[in-house]
């Protein structure tokens, strides 16, 4: 069995603890035997998903969690899960921040992630198409434009979601979640964690299944 995450960016893929990436126009240059089981937040990457393995299997109708936010995305769900109290950040395309509370979701929220922030910056001006400087110093005021753009950029994400973790601990995930995860004291990154919440819906299911037989 192969566990797989849909993004809007990447395809990944699990297989027990070994996880890897690919693009979607890419993803049929790998031969996979086993069963895929699958969520997705991006229906054309899907498409390219089933299209390229017949045998995949969406898992989100199994994928129970309760909350009271109107549309949270399947990827939040999962990686919500296997967290009891604590802060989960899904660092991608996009920021998802979600509070959990003695396993109730509390709410959350959305940033737009470092990519997408370099793209809003250039479209403002081409002075501004700069790369992100991942060693600025958040304590010194920047003296040139690139690290005036990667303070600017760094400085809202970090402080956002510092105000939300306080003293909480916080768990990050996601493609860009090991460097942010070094901004904060009581942090915890694992790239396990949407496939953890994964593993837990599908036992949970079996669980079920047997109990009924």
């Amino acid at each position: 069995m192969i566990l797989c995450d849909i993004g809007n960016t990447y395809i990944h893929f699990c297989d027990k603890y070994r996880i890897w990436k690919n693009q979607p126009e890419r993803i049929d240059k790998e031969k996979l035997y086993a069963d895929i089981y699958y969520i997705s937040v991006n229906a054309e990457n899907e498409k390219k998903l089933l299209k390229a393995y017949k045998n995949s299997y969406n898992i989100a109708k199994i994928i129970e969690f309760d909350t009271s936010y109107e549309g949270l995305g399947i990827d939040r769900k999962a990686a919500c899960l296997g967290v009891n109290d604590g802060v989960v950040i899904d660092a991608g395309s996009a920021i998802t921040v979600d509070v959990m509370h003695e396993g109730k979701h509390q709410g959350g929220y959305i940033l737009p992630g470092l990519v997408t922030y370099t793209k809003a910056y250039k479209q403002i001006s081409s002075a501004l198409d700069k790369q992100i400087n991942f060693g600025i110093s958040l304590e010194e005021m920047p003296l040139d434009t690139r690290s005036a753009i990667s303070f600017g950029m760094l400085k809202s994400i970090v402080s956002c979601i510092g105000d939300t973790i306080r003293d909480k601990k916080a768990y990050f995930t996601g493609g860009d979640g090991k460097f942010l995860a070094k901004f904060f004291k009581e942090s915890i990154y694992n790239e396990m964690l949407v496939f953890n919440g994964m593993q837990i819906s599908i036992d949970r299911a079996l669980n079920k299944h047997k109990e009924k037989e």
